[in-house]
């Protein structure tokens, strides 16, 4: 009997601890999937952008609108400056295209292709045209909590299943713990864990009816004087748009 009690009273803790890390990250998926929705909207959006790039000896900038449905579509339509003005980058499943009307071609864009830059910035085609999904791609994992800007947030480490064509090697996001799940911070890795790029999310403003970072700024590691300026100028979630929208007709149709 007093065996029976010793391997009772080891067991118990051992449940425990499984069971406490089994429900921490449900929670982070959680957390993930509801500052997901937050910026992309539970079923759709449409958005207009500008986009400044910087670098040591330039500077240009970039206006564009953008439609999604879920994580499956996605259209992205250049309308400044006037050079690059309709070209336009579409996600359709897992097939990725690019119009360029100045050229009169539509390229196919490869999945080796999601970890370039876009249009010369900081961020990746990925992070454009959104191949990859934060919610489902990835493992997630609370790993401690800071706070940015006085504001108290969970720290998620995001590491890619194996299964998962992602271009990092982890990403870890930081969230605010209040109700609108605000991603105030975010860090990328490399597959060797060297830190390739930090992204912050500043200005939180009322905007498409929620609370939103309405500046991103993205700061690539090493690199002096570089970084990348998000601004959203507009947005709506939950707007009426079928798939039907996201194809490569509709990419030569749409006007700036």
């Amino acid at each position: 009997m007093k065996q029976i009690k010793t391997i009772i009273w080891i067991a118990i803790p051992v449940v425990l601890c499984l069971f406490s890390t089994a429900s921490t990250a449900q929670d982070a998926t959680e957390i993930i999937k509801k500052a997901d929705q937050k910026w992309n909207g539970e079923k759709s959006s449409r958005g207009q952008m500008t986009m400044t790039i910087v670098r040591p000896e330039w500077k240009r900038t970039i206006v564009f609108k953008v439609w999604t449905l879920g994580d499956a579509y996605s259209m992205t339509l250049i309308t400044k400056p006037a050079k690059e003005a309709g070209q336009t980058f579409l996600k359709r499943e897992k097939e990725m295209w690019n119009w360029m009307p100045s050229i009169g071609r539509m390229i196919k864009l490869p999945p080796s292709m999601m970890g370039d830059g876009w249009m010369g910035s900081d961020y990746t085609n990925d992070d454009i045209l959104k191949e990859s999904s934060m919610v489902t791609d990835f493992v997630h994992t609370i790993i401690k909590e800071e706070t940015i800007d006085e504001i108290p947030c969970w720290v998620i480490e995001m590491k890619p299943k194996e299964d998962a064509a992602i271009v990092w090697g982890k990403v870890v996001k930081w969230i605010s713990k209040d109700e609108e799940y605000l991603m105030l911070k975010s860090t990328y890795y490399d597959e060797d864990d060297i830190l390739v790029k930090t992204e912050y999310g500043k200005e939180i403003k009322d905007i498409g009816g929620r609370k939103l970072p309405t500046r991103i700024e993205i700061i690539p590691a090493e690199k002096d004087n570089q970084k990348t300026i998000l601004i959203t100028n507009e947005i709506e979630f939950n707007i009426p748009i079928k798939s039907g929208f996201f194809s490569q007709q509709q990419m030569k149709r749409l006007r700036k």
